[in-house]
Protein backbone atom coordinates (compact mmCIF):
# COMPACT_ATOMS: atom_id res chain seq x y z
CA UNK A 1 0.00 0.00 0.00
CA UNK A 2 1.22 3.43 -0.87
CA UNK A 3 -0.43 6.67 0.73
CA UNK A 4 -0.14 10.32 0.31
CA UNK A 5 1.78 12.59 2.98
CA UNK A 6 -0.22 15.17 4.66
CA UNK A 7 1.96 18.47 4.81
CA UNK A 8 0.56 20.06 7.14
CA UNK A 9 -2.51 20.71 9.47
CA UNK A 10 -4.64 23.40 6.72
CA UNK A 11 -3.74 20.26 3.77
CA UNK A 12 -4.97 17.68 6.17
CA UNK A 13 -8.74 19.53 6.88
CA UNK A 14 -9.25 20.15 3.28
CA UNK A 15 -8.32 16.54 2.73
CA UNK A 16 -11.08 15.30 5.88
CA UNK A 17 -13.45 18.09 4.16
CA UNK A 18 -13.37 16.11 0.89
CA UNK A 19 -13.49 12.86 2.32
CA UNK A 20 -16.74 13.64 4.46
CA UNK A 21 -18.27 15.03 1.14
CA UNK A 22 -17.56 11.54 -0.39
CA UNK A 23 -18.51 9.06 2.34
CA UNK A 24 -21.53 11.38 3.11
CA UNK A 25 -22.95 10.07 -0.22
CA UNK A 26 -23.50 6.35 0.46
CA UNK A 27 -23.33 6.70 4.37
CA UNK A 28 -27.75 5.67 4.58
CA UNK A 29 -27.39 2.61 1.61
CA UNK A 30 -24.05 1.04 3.72
CA UNK A 31 -25.93 1.15 6.99
CA UNK A 32 -28.89 -0.10 5.90
CA UNK A 33 -27.43 -3.32 3.92
CA UNK A 34 -24.78 -3.19 6.39
CA UNK A 35 -21.91 -3.21 3.82
CA UNK A 36 -18.52 -2.86 5.37
CA UNK A 37 -16.96 0.08 4.18
CA UNK A 38 -13.56 -1.37 2.92
CA UNK A 39 -13.14 0.39 -0.02
CA UNK A 40 -13.74 3.75 2.38
CA UNK A 41 -11.44 2.81 4.59
CA UNK A 42 -8.63 2.43 1.93
CA UNK A 43 -9.18 5.43 0.42
CA UNK A 44 -8.85 6.99 4.32
CA UNK A 45 -5.78 5.04 4.47
CA UNK A 46 -4.46 6.11 0.69
CA UNK A 47 -5.07 10.28 1.72
CA UNK A 48 -2.74 10.29 4.70
CA UNK A 49 -4.84 11.23 6.75
CA UNK A 50 -4.54 8.39 9.38
CA UNK A 51 -0.56 9.32 9.58
CA UNK A 52 -1.20 12.82 10.57
CA UNK A 53 -0.01 12.48 14.13
CA UNK A 54 2.90 11.20 13.35
CA UNK A 55 5.86 13.45 14.82
CA UNK A 56 7.61 15.99 12.54
CA UNK A 57 10.96 14.36 12.78
CA UNK A 58 9.56 11.12 11.40
CA UNK A 59 7.90 12.78 8.65
CA UNK A 60 4.49 13.40 9.42
CA UNK A 61 2.61 16.70 10.15
CA UNK A 62 1.62 16.11 13.55
CA UNK A 63 -1.29 18.05 13.56
CA UNK A 64 -2.47 19.59 16.89
CA UNK A 65 -5.83 17.93 19.25
CA UNK A 66 -7.52 21.03 17.47
CA UNK A 67 -7.44 19.56 13.99
CA UNK A 68 -7.42 15.93 14.97
CA UNK A 69 -11.00 16.82 16.48
CA UNK A 70 -11.99 18.73 13.55
CA UNK A 71 -10.97 15.97 11.54
CA UNK A 72 -13.13 13.58 13.36
CA UNK A 73 -16.29 15.93 13.62
CA UNK A 74 -16.01 16.48 10.08
CA UNK A 75 -16.48 12.46 9.44
CA UNK A 76 -18.58 12.20 12.10
CA UNK A 77 -20.77 14.22 10.19
CA UNK A 78 -20.85 11.96 7.24
CA UNK A 79 -20.70 9.23 8.54
CA UNK A 80 -20.87 7.86 12.48
CA UNK A 81 -19.54 4.15 12.28
CA UNK A 82 -16.54 5.18 9.61
CA UNK A 83 -15.12 7.82 12.20
CA UNK A 84 -15.58 5.48 14.75
CA UNK A 85 -12.79 2.84 13.14
CA UNK A 86 -10.01 4.89 12.99
CA UNK A 87 -10.34 6.45 16.80
CA UNK A 88 -8.43 3.72 18.44
CA UNK A 89 -5.89 3.81 15.70
CA UNK A 90 -5.17 7.17 16.91
CA UNK A 91 -5.54 6.50 20.34
CA UNK A 92 -2.85 3.23 19.65
CA UNK A 93 -0.39 6.10 17.61
CA UNK A 94 -0.43 7.62 20.76
CA UNK A 95 0.85 4.72 22.93
CA UNK A 96 3.68 4.69 20.02
CA UNK A 97 4.39 8.42 20.59
CA UNK A 98 4.70 8.20 24.31
CA UNK A 99 5.86 4.64 25.03
CA UNK A 100 7.81 3.14 22.24
CA UNK A 101 11.44 3.03 22.03
CA UNK A 102 13.56 4.85 18.96
CA UNK A 103 13.38 1.71 17.19
CA UNK A 104 9.62 0.97 17.57
CA UNK A 105 8.99 4.63 16.64
CA UNK A 106 10.75 4.53 13.38
CA UNK A 107 9.33 1.20 11.92
CA UNK A 108 5.69 2.01 13.26
CA UNK A 109 5.81 5.24 12.01
CA UNK A 110 6.72 4.27 8.44
CA UNK A 111 4.07 1.73 8.51
CA UNK A 112 1.53 4.34 9.04
CA UNK A 113 3.24 6.80 6.60
CA UNK A 114 2.66 3.86 4.15
CA UNK A 115 -0.78 4.30 4.65
CA UNK A 116 -1.19 0.94 7.42
CA UNK A 117 -3.97 0.96 9.98
CA UNK A 118 -4.31 -0.14 13.51
CA UNK A 119 -7.32 -1.90 15.01
CA UNK A 120 -8.15 -2.15 18.28
CA UNK A 121 -8.53 -5.59 20.66
CA UNK A 122 -8.48 -4.06 24.05
CA UNK A 123 -12.51 -4.51 25.82
CA UNK A 124 -13.21 -7.63 27.18
CA UNK A 125 -16.96 -9.23 28.15
CA UNK A 126 -18.11 -11.32 31.07
CA UNK A 127 -15.28 -9.88 33.07
CA UNK A 128 -15.71 -7.22 36.61
CA UNK A 129 -15.56 -3.84 34.93
CA UNK A 130 -13.92 -2.32 31.87
CA UNK A 131 -10.53 -2.29 33.45
CA UNK A 132 -10.45 -6.21 34.33
CA UNK A 133 -8.30 -7.45 31.84
CA UNK A 134 -7.92 -10.77 31.72
CA UNK A 135 -5.98 -11.46 28.17
CA UNK A 136 -2.33 -12.72 29.12
CA UNK A 137 1.23 -12.27 27.87
CA UNK A 138 2.87 -15.40 29.00
CA UNK A 139 6.78 -14.88 28.20
CA UNK A 140 8.87 -17.81 26.45
CA UNK A 141 12.56 -18.88 27.68
CA UNK A 142 13.68 -16.58 24.16
CA UNK A 143 12.11 -13.50 25.25
CA UNK A 144 9.07 -13.55 23.33
CA UNK A 145 5.91 -13.90 24.38
CA UNK A 146 2.63 -15.60 23.64
CA UNK A 147 -0.60 -13.77 23.95
CA UNK A 148 -4.10 -16.01 24.61
CA UNK A 149 -7.57 -14.53 25.64
CA UNK A 150 -10.77 -13.18 23.76
CA UNK A 151 -11.84 -9.33 23.13
CA UNK A 152 -14.79 -8.04 22.18
CA UNK A 153 -16.35 -4.68 20.61
CA UNK A 154 -12.81 -4.79 18.86
CA UNK A 155 -13.35 -1.37 16.34
CA UNK A 156 -11.46 -1.52 13.22
CA UNK A 157 -9.80 -5.18 13.71
CA UNK A 158 -11.34 -6.40 10.28
CA UNK A 159 -10.15 -3.87 8.87
CA UNK A 160 -6.43 -3.45 10.27
CA UNK A 161 -2.76 -4.20 9.31
CA UNK A 162 -1.57 -4.28 13.08
CA UNK A 163 -4.34 -4.98 16.00
CA UNK A 164 -2.86 -3.48 19.37
CA UNK A 165 -3.75 -5.92 22.28
CA UNK A 166 -4.18 -4.71 25.53
CA UNK A 167 -3.30 -7.83 27.73
CA UNK A 168 -1.30 -7.87 31.36
CA UNK A 169 2.13 -9.57 31.67
CA UNK A 170 3.48 -11.45 34.69
CA UNK A 171 3.86 -8.58 36.52
CA UNK A 172 0.19 -8.21 36.60
CA UNK A 173 0.99 -4.76 34.78
CA UNK A 174 -1.00 -3.51 31.51
CA UNK A 175 0.83 -3.60 28.37
CA UNK A 176 0.14 -3.42 24.15
CA UNK A 177 1.08 -5.77 22.13
CA UNK A 178 1.07 -4.48 18.21
CA UNK A 179 0.02 -8.00 16.29
CA UNK A 180 0.38 -8.73 13.03
CA UNK A 181 -3.63 -9.03 11.32
CA UNK A 182 -2.43 -12.42 10.04
CA UNK A 183 -0.28 -13.87 12.89
CA UNK A 184 -1.10 -17.41 13.41
CA UNK A 185 -3.62 -17.82 16.29
CA UNK A 186 -5.13 -14.45 16.03
CA UNK A 187 -8.61 -14.61 14.17
CA UNK A 188 -11.21 -11.49 14.03
CA UNK A 189 -14.96 -12.25 13.69
CA UNK A 190 -17.12 -10.25 12.32
CA UNK A 191 -20.12 -10.98 14.83
CA UNK A 192 -21.33 -7.41 15.70
CA UNK A 193 -25.06 -6.58 15.46
CA UNK A 194 -25.85 -3.61 17.59
CA UNK A 195 -28.48 -1.40 16.43
CA UNK A 196 -26.84 1.56 15.31
CA UNK A 197 -23.05 2.35 14.07
CA UNK A 198 -23.84 -1.15 12.17
CA UNK A 199 -20.80 -1.30 10.15
CA UNK A 200 -17.95 -0.57 12.58
CA UNK A 201 -17.57 -4.25 12.43
CA UNK A 202 -16.67 -4.10 16.16
CA UNK A 203 -17.02 -7.69 16.20
CA UNK A 204 -15.03 -10.29 18.51
CA UNK A 205 -11.27 -11.13 18.55
CA UNK A 206 -9.89 -14.54 19.45
CA UNK A 207 -5.78 -14.68 20.87
CA UNK A 208 -4.72 -18.38 21.15
CA UNK A 209 -1.10 -18.66 21.38
CA UNK A 210 -0.58 -15.63 19.08
CA UNK A 211 3.56 -14.95 18.96
CA UNK A 212 4.89 -11.58 19.94
CA UNK A 213 8.41 -10.79 20.04
CA UNK A 214 9.42 -8.50 22.51
CA UNK A 215 10.17 -5.74 20.50
CA UNK A 216 6.23 -5.62 19.14
CA UNK A 217 4.86 -5.06 23.25
CA UNK A 218 5.18 -1.28 24.74
CA UNK A 219 4.56 -1.11 28.95
CA UNK A 220 1.41 1.03 28.80
CA UNK A 221 1.37 1.20 32.38
CA UNK A 222 4.20 4.08 32.68
CA UNK A 223 1.57 5.96 30.46
CA UNK A 224 -0.45 6.56 33.87
CA UNK A 225 2.58 7.16 36.67
CA UNK A 226 2.65 10.76 35.52
CA UNK A 227 0.67 13.54 34.04
CA UNK A 228 -0.80 12.12 30.99
CA UNK A 229 -3.43 13.01 28.02
CA UNK A 230 -3.51 9.20 26.78
CA UNK A 231 -7.08 9.49 28.21
CA UNK A 232 -8.44 13.05 27.39
CA UNK A 233 -7.29 12.89 23.55
CA UNK A 234 -8.79 9.22 23.21
CA UNK A 235 -12.10 10.62 24.83
CA UNK A 236 -11.50 14.24 22.75
CA UNK A 237 -12.15 11.84 19.69
CA UNK A 238 -15.44 10.43 21.16
CA UNK A 239 -16.46 13.80 21.42
CA UNK A 240 -15.86 14.74 18.16
CA UNK A 241 -17.64 12.29 16.41
CA UNK A 242 -20.82 12.52 18.67
CA UNK A 243 -20.79 16.20 17.89
CA UNK A 244 -20.34 15.35 14.12
CA UNK A 245 -22.62 12.99 14.08
CA UNK A 246 -25.55 16.13 15.65
CA UNK A 247 -24.47 18.29 12.79
CA UNK A 248 -24.96 15.41 10.27
CA UNK A 249 -28.59 15.04 11.30
CA UNK A 250 -29.66 18.88 12.12
CA UNK A 251 -28.18 19.25 8.44
CA UNK A 252 -30.06 16.30 6.70
CA UNK A 253 -33.27 17.42 9.26
CA UNK A 254 -33.06 21.19 7.54
CA UNK A 255 -32.79 19.65 4.17
CA UNK A 256 -35.56 17.40 4.50
CA UNK A 257 -37.71 20.03 5.88
CA UNK A 258 -36.86 22.49 2.90
CA UNK A 259 -37.45 19.98 0.63
CA UNK A 260 -39.81 17.44 1.36
CA UNK A 261 -41.95 18.49 4.44
CA UNK A 262 -45.56 19.75 4.30
CA UNK A 263 -46.29 23.27 6.19
CA UNK A 264 -49.30 21.87 9.22
CA UNK A 265 -52.30 23.73 8.04
CA UNK A 266 -52.63 25.85 11.32
CA UNK A 267 -48.79 27.91 10.52
CA UNK A 268 -50.99 29.81 7.57
CA UNK A 269 -47.27 29.17 5.88
CA UNK A 270 -46.33 28.21 2.04
CA UNK A 271 -43.85 26.16 3.70
CA UNK A 272 -42.74 24.09 6.41
CA UNK A 273 -39.70 25.99 6.30
CA UNK A 274 -41.45 29.24 6.86
CA UNK A 275 -43.53 27.90 10.03
CA UNK A 276 -42.39 30.17 13.02
CA UNK A 277 -42.81 27.17 15.57
CA UNK A 278 -40.05 24.77 13.40
CA UNK A 279 -38.17 28.06 12.96
CA UNK A 280 -38.15 28.14 16.78
CA UNK A 281 -37.30 24.37 17.23
CA UNK A 282 -34.57 24.43 14.50
CA UNK A 283 -33.00 27.80 16.28
CA UNK A 284 -32.82 25.48 19.51
CA UNK A 285 -31.41 22.66 18.33
CA UNK A 286 -28.87 25.02 16.54
CA UNK A 287 -27.87 26.38 20.52
CA UNK A 288 -27.41 22.47 21.44
CA UNK A 289 -24.98 21.96 18.40
CA UNK A 290 -22.88 25.20 18.79
CA UNK A 291 -22.42 24.56 22.25
CA UNK A 292 -20.92 21.07 21.26
CA UNK A 293 -18.89 22.74 18.60
CA UNK A 294 -17.24 24.99 21.23
CA UNK A 295 -16.84 22.93 24.13
CA UNK A 296 -14.88 20.60 21.45
CA UNK A 297 -12.65 23.52 20.68
CA UNK A 298 -12.24 24.83 23.96
CA UNK A 299 -11.50 21.24 25.06
CA UNK A 300 -8.96 20.59 21.92
CA UNK A 301 -6.97 23.95 22.89
CA UNK A 302 -6.80 22.48 26.08
CA UNK A 303 -5.24 19.45 25.49
CA UNK A 304 -3.09 21.44 23.11
CA UNK A 305 -2.00 23.89 25.53
CA UNK A 306 -1.16 20.43 28.00
CA UNK A 307 0.63 19.28 25.46
CA UNK A 308 3.25 22.39 25.36
CA UNK A 309 3.67 22.11 29.13
CA UNK A 310 2.79 18.51 30.91
CA UNK A 311 1.74 19.05 34.41
CA UNK A 312 -0.69 17.73 36.94
CA UNK A 313 -2.57 21.03 37.02
CA UNK A 314 -2.30 21.45 32.86
CA UNK A 315 -3.45 17.54 32.02
CA UNK A 316 -6.10 17.46 34.96
CA UNK A 317 -7.41 21.19 33.08
CA UNK A 318 -7.20 18.96 29.49
CA UNK A 319 -9.23 16.21 31.05
CA UNK A 320 -11.72 18.38 32.95
CA UNK A 321 -12.40 20.07 29.38
CA UNK A 322 -12.55 17.21 27.59
CA UNK A 323 -15.01 15.75 29.90
CA UNK A 324 -17.37 18.89 29.46
CA UNK A 325 -17.17 18.57 25.80
CA UNK A 326 -17.72 14.61 26.11
CA UNK A 327 -21.24 15.48 28.23
CA UNK A 328 -22.43 17.99 25.90
CA UNK A 329 -21.20 16.22 22.71
CA UNK A 330 -23.33 13.24 24.09
CA UNK A 331 -26.56 15.22 24.84
CA UNK A 332 -26.32 16.79 21.66
CA UNK A 333 -26.11 13.68 19.57
CA UNK A 334 -28.72 11.75 20.98
CA UNK A 335 -31.06 14.95 21.46
CA UNK A 336 -30.62 16.10 17.73
CA UNK A 337 -31.26 13.16 16.44
CA UNK A 338 -34.04 12.33 18.18
CA UNK A 339 -35.35 15.81 17.48
CA UNK A 340 -35.16 14.96 13.30
CA UNK A 341 -37.98 13.53 13.49
CA UNK A 342 -40.24 16.03 15.84
CA UNK A 343 -38.98 18.56 13.08
CA UNK A 344 -39.55 16.37 9.99
CA UNK A 345 -42.99 14.82 10.62
CA UNK A 346 -44.52 11.26 9.60
CA UNK A 347 -42.46 10.93 6.47
CA UNK A 348 -39.23 11.04 7.98
CA UNK A 349 -40.21 7.42 10.17
CA UNK A 350 -40.09 5.89 6.34
CA UNK A 351 -37.04 2.83 6.81
CA UNK A 352 -36.32 3.67 3.24
CA UNK A 353 -34.90 7.03 4.27
CA UNK A 354 -32.92 5.36 7.00
CA UNK A 355 -33.24 8.51 8.63
CA UNK A 356 -33.40 7.13 12.11
CA UNK A 357 -29.39 5.80 11.48
CA UNK A 358 -28.42 8.92 13.23
CA UNK A 359 -30.61 8.65 16.23
CA UNK A 360 -29.17 4.70 16.32
CA UNK A 361 -25.34 5.89 15.87
CA UNK A 362 -25.93 8.51 18.32
CA UNK A 363 -27.55 6.23 20.47
CA UNK A 364 -25.00 3.27 20.59
CA UNK A 365 -22.02 5.55 20.15
CA UNK A 366 -22.95 7.61 23.39
CA UNK A 367 -23.09 4.02 25.44
CA UNK A 368 -19.06 3.62 25.10
CA UNK A 369 -18.47 5.35 28.88
CA UNK A 370 -21.14 6.97 31.19
CA UNK A 371 -21.18 10.60 30.83
CA UNK A 372 -22.34 10.84 34.34
CA UNK A 373 -18.93 9.60 36.15
CA UNK A 374 -17.38 12.77 34.26
CA UNK A 375 -20.18 15.09 35.52
CA UNK A 376 -18.88 13.39 38.93
CA UNK A 377 -15.12 14.52 38.44
CA UNK A 378 -16.16 17.68 36.90
CA UNK A 379 -18.30 18.23 39.97
CA UNK A 380 -15.54 17.58 42.27
CA UNK A 381 -12.83 19.40 40.68
CA UNK A 382 -14.38 22.99 40.58
CA UNK A 383 -15.82 22.24 44.26
CA UNK A 384 -12.86 20.82 46.14
CA UNK A 385 -10.00 21.15 43.55
CA UNK A 386 -9.89 17.00 43.04
CA UNK A 387 -7.93 16.43 40.53
CA UNK A 388 -9.44 13.38 37.82
CA UNK A 389 -7.80 10.10 37.91
CA UNK A 390 -5.72 8.92 35.43
CA UNK A 391 -7.10 6.12 33.30
CA UNK A 392 -8.20 6.02 30.03
CA UNK A 393 -11.53 6.85 29.80
CA UNK A 394 -10.98 10.77 31.47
Amino acid sequence: MTAHVIADEAEALAVAEALAGEFRAGAAGRDAERRLPRAELDRLSASGLLAVTVPAEHGGADVSARTLAEIFRLLGSADGSLAQIPQSHFVYVNVIRRQGTDEQRRFFFAELLAGRRFGNAQSEAGTRHVQDIRTRLHPRPDGSYVLRGVKHYSTGALFADWIPVLARAEDDKLYVAYVPRDAPGLAVVDDWDGMGQRTTASGTVRLDGVPVPANRVLPHHLTFEGPQLHGAIAQLLHAAIDTGIAGGALAEAAEFVRTMSRPWFESGTGTAAEDPLLVQRFGELALELRAAEALLREAARAVDAARARLTDDSAAEASIAVAAAKVRAAQAAVEVASALFEVAGTRAALDSLNLHRHWRDARTHTLHDPVRWKIQHIGRYVLNGTRPPRHGLL
